[in-house]
Order: structure tokens, then sequence, then C-alpha cells
């Protein structure tokens, strides 16, 4: 009796290992990615793994690979087509390769007016027409240009000290709720296809994704943290990533102490 109690001990451990190895041994899947309508493979489709932030691009035939765990999800976006997301799934792992179809967009391209003074021509009125920036410039860690942030002043830095410690501001809720994503941040900088697809975008699709916020509240998110408004327009999705992960570094030695 007390061998069979052994070996049953060590059968079921042997089987709860094996469960474990199976759900956290990154696996490989494979697939095609293919334009729904002409049936033609997508290449530089650009694929994220958003719960490990690892990245992959699909090649001409439409082929592409990534590691992935059971229940990730896999995001797929390219210029000009609606974005997927797709979670993993034991079926996909077991049988390896895959198809994924993506639908084209209805882009309406909008009028742009530019005419963002009226100048008289006399230099001493011009000159009091055009407003003169009040922002700063700062650097961001792993770029190799500066950057327009807010106003350099003693309020700057209060500004931010408020936002988070008020329980009733957005940036003290963001902080707070979406601590997994915002870890994830240091590691999308290891992977070179997530950093140059964020660099390329401006759309700010990716960066809510990885977040898990909506687009409109990543402006917001920007300002709390004191970033100006011209940063804000004109910053890739990498230095917008990048400025929120300064900003939540700085939370966190604050909250620390």
């Amino acid at each position: 009796m007390k061998y069979f109690a052994v070996f049953f001990f060590m059968l079921f451990s042997a089987i709860s290992f094996a469960q474990d190895t199976e759900t956290t041994v990154p696996q490989r899947v494979s697939g095609y990615i293919i334009n729904d309508n002409s049936k033609q493979p997508l290449s530089s489709v650009n694929i994220i793994n958003t719960n490990k932030v690892r990245g992959a691009k699909s090649d001409e035939k439409g082929y592409f690979e990534i590691d992935v765990q059971v229940n990730d999800t896999l995001h797929f976006s390219i210029l000009g087509f609606q974005s997927l997301r797709i979670r993993v799934t034991n079926d996909w792992i077991k049988n390896k390769v895959t198809r994924i179809q993506l639908t084209e967009k209805a882009i309406a391209l909008e009028e742009v007016v530019i005419a963002p003074f009226s100048l008289t021509g006399y230099l001493e009125i011009d000159a009091k027409l055009i407003p003169t920036k009040e922002n700063y410039r700062y650097s961001i860690s792993g770029l190799t240009q500066g950057y327009e942030a807010g106003e350099y002043s003693p309020n700057a830095f209060g500004k931010v000290l408020g936002s988070i410690f008020n329980p009733a501001d957005m940036l003290y809720n963001f902080f707070g709720k979406n601590g997994k994503e915002l870890k994830k941040l240091k590691e999308m900088k290891k992977d070179d296809t997530v950093r140059n697809l964020l660099e390329s975008k401006y759309d700010r699709e990716t960066v809510s994704v990885l977040l898990g916020v909506s687009k409109d509240e990543i402006p917001e998110i920007m300002r709390r943290c004191n970033y100006s408004d011209a940063f804000i327009q004109t910053a890739n999705d990498l230095q917008i990533m990048d400025a929120i992960s300064a900003c939540y570094e700085q939370y966190k030695v604050l909250k620390r102490n």
C-alpha cells in the first residue's frame, strides 16, 4: 500500500508537471496572411503578441512565424487594411499553420487647409501675430533626437505630482489599473520588430492595443504627464510609448517614496 501511494504521487506529479510545461513553455505558430478580396498574399503585415510584446512580419508569400502560448492575443495590422486580433488556441498550436484574411479599408481623404497665420508683410506686426513656443526640449532614452515637452516652470512637476496622487484624476487611475500593461513597455524595447513598427506609425492604434486604453484617452494621458500638444500631435507611436513609460517610472518613484 505504501509503495502504491508513492507511485500514485509520482504519477500525479509527472502529469501536473507536463500540464504546467505545456502551458508555460513558449510554442511557435505560423500562418499565411491574405487579402480576403483578392486572395493574394499580404507582405509586411505587422504581427504583435500583445501578451509578450514580441513582433513578427509577414514575407512576400504572406508567411509569418511567432512565439506564443495558449490564450495569447496576436494583433495584425498593415496600412490600408482593418486590423485584426486573434486569440491563440490549442488547435492552432497543434496544427502549427493557419490562414488569416485581412479586409481592405474604405479610406476617405479629408480636406486639409493650411492657413496658420494671416501675415501682413510687416515684420514688427507679424512678429507679434506668431506665438512663441514656451515649451522646452527634452530627450527620451533610446532616441537620437530631442522633443518638445510642456512648459518649463515650477508648476510643471507639481502638475504631474498632483495628478499622480489624486484618486479622482485620470492619470492616477490609469497607472493604478494598468500596471501590468505598463510593465510591458520595457519588454517592448527588446524587440526590434516592435520598435521599428512603432517608429513608423502615428495612428496610436498599436499603442492603444498594448496599453489597453482607447485612442482618445492617449492625448489626455500625455497632457496629464505634462507633454505639450505639439509633441502629442507630431510624435510617432514609439515616442509616445517612451514618453508614457518615462511618466510611469516617475509615478513609481513618487509612490514608493
